[in-house]
């Protein structure tokens, strides 16, 4: 059986040479942290979505967001066509990181919401690390009787 071979006129170079712990005990963890960040690299410009749950109570629909670090004027919330649609950007710190695993740059979330949401009364509240949107129901009109004139 014969596998495809990409030859290229670069030397390959074991993990780790260039790290400034060369020379120190063997750390998987480390040897993860610098693949990670190797295959991350030309993806680090994208946006990435936080993670989020949709809840529907009997009175409205709940998003709530995950934002930890976040301040509020670094977050936008719409809602055009029943689409929820929540952006932002997380900062990325200076600094010599030993460990790094938070996203940071733009993210966006959204998410479709049923028809019936009251659009004028959506509220938005930041705590905790934690965005929680609540877009209200509109009430259930129900049957309606028409006049016959």
């Amino acid at each position: 059986m014969a596998f495809p071979v990409l030859r290229t006129n670069r030397t390959p170079r074991p993990l780790g040479v260039s790290s400034p712990s060369w020379g120190q005990p063997w750390n998987p963890f480390r040897e993860f942290d610098e693949l990670a960040r190797a295959l991350n690299a030309g993806t680090s410009s994208q946006t990435w979505a936080p993670a989020a749950d949709v809840r529907e109570t009997d009175e409205a629909y709940v998003v709530e967001v995950e934002l930890p670090g976040v301040q509020r004027d670094d977050i936008t919330v719409d809602l055009a066509d029943n689409v929820l649609s929540i952006s932002g950007e997380i900062a990325e710190r200076e600094g010599t990181f030993r460990r790094r695993t938070r996203r940071t740059g733009q993210f966006r979330y959204g998410v479709t919401l049923p028809e019936g949401v009251d659009a004028e009364q959506i509220g938005a509240e930041l705590a905790d690390g934690v965005l929680t949107v609540t877009v209200p129901k509109r009430p259930d009109e129900g049957t309606r009787r028409i006049e016959i004139k």
